[in-house]
C-alpha cells in the first residue's frame, strides 16, 4: 500500500460522522486514487498526501476517472465515462476531505446553470409501470409461490412484494427489522427516508401499514431461508434483508487480500439494487418490472387496502 494512501486512511478515519450513503462514496473515492497511483502519471503522489490532495494532481484524477478509466469492474465490456452524478459526488468527497484537512476547497468551473440550485433544470422521471401490469406482476409473483422457492427468488418475491404495499425506497428497505412486522405479519412499519427531506418529515414518525396476503405468502418463504443464513451470526443480525453468499468488503486487507463478509448480513442500497436487477432478469420479469426498484415504488401508493383473501 502507498504511503500516500495510509495517510489518505487515517485522514478519512479522522473526519466527522457521514451517512451511509456519502460513506461508501468516500470509500469508491479511496479505491480511485489507489487505482490512479498505480499508473505512471501519479508516481509523485505515491509518498505523500500533501502531493496526493495537490490541486494539480487532483485536476489529473478528475481527468482520468471521470473517462471512466479507474473504474473496478468492466460496463457491457468497457470502462465508459462515469455519470454527471458520479463526477459531482467524487467532487463533493474531495471538498469533504480537503476541509478535514484544513486545505481550502478546489475551484472548479460553476455548472451551466449556476450555482443556485433553483436554477437546475429539472430532472425526467423514469416512465413507472401501469396499472394492469402491475395486476399482471401480482399474478405472476403468487404464482410462483405455488412451489417452495430458492433462498434467492423468495428474498426477490418478498422484497418486490413489499414495495407493491408500502412503496418503499431502497433506503427505508434496508432500515427495515425483523421487529418491524407484526406477528402475524399482516401489518409492517416503514421508517420514511425520502430525499431532501424535512425535520417535519421526521416529527411525522413511521407508518404503520398493512400488507397483502402476496407479501405474507411471500415472507413465510423468506423468513426461514433467513434464518438459516443468519444462524452462524448467533442473533446478531435483525436486518430483514440480508445478503445470500459471502462478498467482499472492496478494501483490501494488511496483506492486500479481500476482506470476506460472510453470509447473512444486512443489506446496503446497493445490495438492494443488484438483488432487484438481478432477480427482474433471472426471473424473465423484465417485460413487468421496471429497471429501477425507484420507477415500481412510484408507480404504487399505499392507500388502498392490499387483499387478505
Amino acid at each position: 500500500m502507498y504511503a500516500s494512501i495510509r495517510a489518505l486512511d487515517h485522514l478519512l478515519d479522522s473526519m466527522p460522522a457521514v451517512g451511509p450513503s456519502r460513506r461508501r462514496q468516500l470509500g469508491a473515492f479511496r479505491g480511485e486514487l489507489s487505482r490512479a497511483l498505480a499508473l505512471d502519471a501519479f508516481r509523485p503522489a505515491r509518498d505523500s498526501l500533501t502531493t496526493l490532495l495537490d490541486v494539480r494532481t487532483l485536476q489529473r484524477y478528475f481527468d482520468v476517472a471521470e473517462s471512466g478509466e479507474l473504474r473496478d469492474r468492466l460496463v457491457g465490456g468497457g470502462r465508459p465515462p462515469t455519470s454527471r452524478a458520479t463526477n459531482q459526488a467524487r467532487r463533493d468527497c474531495v471538498d469533504l476531505l480537503l476541509a478535514a484537512a484544513r486545505q481550502p476547497r478546489l475551484q472548479t468551473a460553476a455548472p451551466p446553470w449556476g450555482r443556485d440550485p433553483a436554477t437546475r433544470p429539472p430532472v425526467a422521471l423514469r416512465p413507472t409501470p401501469q396499472p394492469g401490469e402491475l395486476a399482471e406482476l401480482r399474478g405472476r409473483l403468487g404464482d410462483a409461490l405455488s412451489a417452495q422457492l430458492d433462498p434467492g427468488q423468495a428474498r426477490f418475491t418478498a422484497m418486490v412484494a413489499m414495495v407493491l404495499d408500502t412503496a418503499a425506497r431502497a433506503g427505508e428497505l434496508a432500515g427495515q427489522q425483523l421487529a418491524d412486522l407484526h406477528e402475524d405479519m399482516s401489518h409492517v412499519t416503514v421508517r420514511r427516508r425520502p430525499q431532501h427531506s424535512t425535520a417535519a418529515v421526521a416529527l411525522a414518525g413511521p407508518d404503520v401499514l398493512p400488507l397483502s396476503m402476496l407479501t405474507t405468502r411471500a415472507l413465510r418463504q423468506w423468513l426461514p431461508a433467513r434464518g438459516q443464513l443468519t444462524a452462524p451470526l448467533q442473533g446478531a443480525a435483525t436486518a430483514l434483508w440480508v445478503s445470500l453468499r459471502s462478498n467482499h468488503t472492496g478494501l483490501p486487507d494488511d496483506h492486500g487480500r479481500a476482506a470476506l463478509r460472510p453470509p447473512g448480513l444486512p443489506l446496503e442500497d446497493r445490495g438492494l439494487a443488484r438483488a432487484y436487477a438481478t432477480g427482474r432478469r433471472r426471473y424473465a420479469l423484465a417485460h413487468l418490472l421496471p429497471p429501477k426498484m425507484e420507477q415500481l415504488r412510484r408507480a404504487v401508493t399505499p392507500t388502498t387496502p392490499p387483499d387478505r383473501r
